[in-house]
């Protein structure tokens, strides 16, 4: 394979045309953790709404459009923006593009001991698929319109009447070819550029992870592109795919052809919107199983059951979508195949968690900024998963939907779960990228503030769901019931603030450690997989000598064996 194009004596900007795995990997990673950033900004804004609403907002009250905050006071069209936008930036623009794009695209050819992905230039278009569809998306604030308004699942008939939808569906258009892109490429190259001797139960469980990801991304993607197109039609071409007929606007009547179903859009975005939850952890998963596996110099406990049970998630996760829509007037016998398909699924979740707490047992366990972050992962999922069986039954899930329950949920899910073990694998995996270490004070400085920070903002939201506090109001004191609780948006608001601040040595650290972080040799951890095996950083084409693979991802603490660890290419004669 021909890297001549990839001479680091071009300039900066020649690493956006680069058709290196490696730097595609660490432009989708840059690129999302700046995209996060976006988002929790957004949600910053939001949060002064909810903890002292009709208050002008501070500093930035000043300079907004009086469109947006007359007299510095946020607007309701301005709110359900920001809510829509958050949603949309964190999931499709952030966690996901981290965890698949960045240290997919990264990490799995090392691990497998390839060259670089099977379709290079395929990769590069991916990145700027991604890279288009967000700029694009983030310019939705200053285009005519403004931004979407109809929350991040943009449900019709609202999100076609609704202004700004437009340009979030032609956004959404680009980021779903990315995908799909890269899903198409992170399954030829598992399977067919492995090593000598990389058989399919010698791959790491964060390639598995990977592989299970890359086929949720291929087969539940394309419906909901499919379901954006005909959105699109609706708004720009008068059709009537989701619009029903008599629909009433404002006490006039809307013109339209009619006969469109709104719950078609529903059924189509969470075909699609379940799956992607698990592609916001099953990375995460994988990356846990490398720290934890690593940092108790132990093998993993239960290989087998744990790719089995990704595999299990990929397949149930299909069928489980519905549960989403318990409200949505279903049929009895419909709601309760979901209902039993959403229990089952709950089993090879559980089991994979039970598999990384029992690694830890008997292991001589590191306390290292990494295994700090997947350590802390196993609670935060565990609460999110738990929480989330009430509304995997219709009869809690009638009175929980529409609370702030099911965003502590979800958010437990998503951000004390999968985006601390992004996180860790950041400070993990960063040797290997930049061939230098990020600073161990700082980075336990900033777990834990961002974990203790993380719980003040999302667990007051079980309190209030719980009391019937409903969610997606621009005024929580609309509602009396609500009035009870809503002291508990300052205390969520003011974590949130302390969130935000959490982070500035995490940027410091990280940027300041590419240049100037103390230098490491090319296996600081001493890991046993293959990615550590090369240089760090590593050459072009990876590897300066042929791979052959001997041993599974996880020998460690082998009996009789000089070191604790053997490497997988390592030749262990008898």
């Amino acid at each position: 394979m021909n890297h001549d194009s990839h001479s680091s004596s071009k300039p900066f900007y020649h690493y956006f045309f680069s058709t290196d795995h490696k730097v595609i990997g660490l432009l989708y990673t840059i690129t999302a953790l700046v995209f996060l950033l976006c988002g929790f900004m957004l949600m910053l804004v939001m949060r002064w709404q909810l903890a002292f609403p009709g208050s002008p907002i501070p500093l930035l009250g000043r300079i907004l459009s009086p469109s947006l905050a007359p007299n510095g006071v946020m607007t309701p069209n301005f709110y359900n923006a920001l809510g829509a936008m958050h949603g949309t930036i964190m999931v499709f623009l952030g966690i996901v593009p981290l965890g698949v794009g960045g240290f997919g695209n990264y990490v799995l050819p090392l691990q497998i001991g390839a060259e670089d992905m099977a379709f290079p230039r395929l990769n590069l278009a991916s990145y700027w698929f991604f890279l288009s569809g967000g700029l694009l998306m983030l310019s939705s604030f200053i285009l005519p319109g403004g931004a979407a308004q109809s929350g991040w699942t943009s449900y019709p008939p609202l999100a076609i009447i609704n202004p700004g939808q437009t340009v979030w569906l032609f956004a959404m258009v680009l980021l779903i070819t990315s995908s799909l892109l890269g899903a198409i490429n992170f399954l030829v190259t598992s399977l067919n550029m492995r090593a000598a001797g990389m058989k399919l139960s010698r791959l790491p469980i964060f390639v598995w992870a990977q592989i299970v990801t890359a086929f949720l991304l291929l087969l539940a993607f394309p419906p909901l592109e499919a379901a954006s197109v005909l959105q699109l039609m609706d708004r720009i071409a008068h059709t009537s795919f989701y619009l029903p007929q008599g629909l009433v606007i404002l006490g006039m009547r809307h013109i339209a052809s009619g006969g469109g179903q709104p719950l078609l859009w529903q059924h189509l975005f969470w075909f699609l919107a379940h799956p992607e939850v698990y592609v916001l952890l099953l990375p995460a998963m994988g990356i846990v199983s490398e720290i934890i596996a690593n940092n108790t110099r132990k093998p993993i406990h239960g290989y087998n059951v744990i790719v089995g049970s990704m595999i299990a998630i990929g397949l149930l996760a299909f069928v489980v979508w519905a549960h989403h829509m318990f409200i949505s007037g279903m049929s009895a016998v419909l709601s309760d195949f979901f209902l039993v398909t959403t229990m089952i699924i709950s089993v090879p979740s559980v089991a994979i968690l039970t598999s990384f707490v029992f690694s830890l047992r008997g292991g001589s366990i590191r306390f290292t900024t990494p295994m700090l972050f997947a350590l802390a992962f196993l609670p935060m999922f565990g609460i999110g998963g738990l929480t989330g069986l009430p509304l995997g039954l219709t009869v809690t899930d009638i009175y929980l939907h529409d609370t702030y329950y099911i965003i502590g949920h979800f958010h437990y899910i998503v951000v004390p779960g999968s985006l601390l073990a992004l996180m860790g694998g950041v400070y993990y995996w960063f040797p290997k990228w930049f061939g230098r270490k990020m600073n161990d004070t700082l980075g336990q400085w900033h777990f834990w503030t961002s974990l203790i920070c993380m719980n003040g903002v999302f667990f007051p939201m079980f309190i209030q769901g719980l009391a019937g506090q409903d969610r997606r109001y621009y005024d929580p004191m609309a509602a009396l019931h609500s009035v009870p609780t809503q002291p508990l948006h300052v205390v969520s608001s003011a974590f949130a603030g302390l969130l935000f601040l959490s982070q500035i040595p995490f940027i410091y650290n990280f940027f300041h450690s590419i240049w100037h972080g103390e230098k490491t040799d090319d296996n600081p951890w001493q890991a046993t997989t293959l990615d550590w095996a090369c240089p760090s950083p590593p050459p072009h084409g990876n590897f300066t000598k042929p791979i052959r693979v001997y041993h599974g991802p996880y020998e460690y603490s082998p009996v009789g064996h000089k070191t604790d660890w053997i490497a997988q290419n390592e030749e262990v004669l008898a």
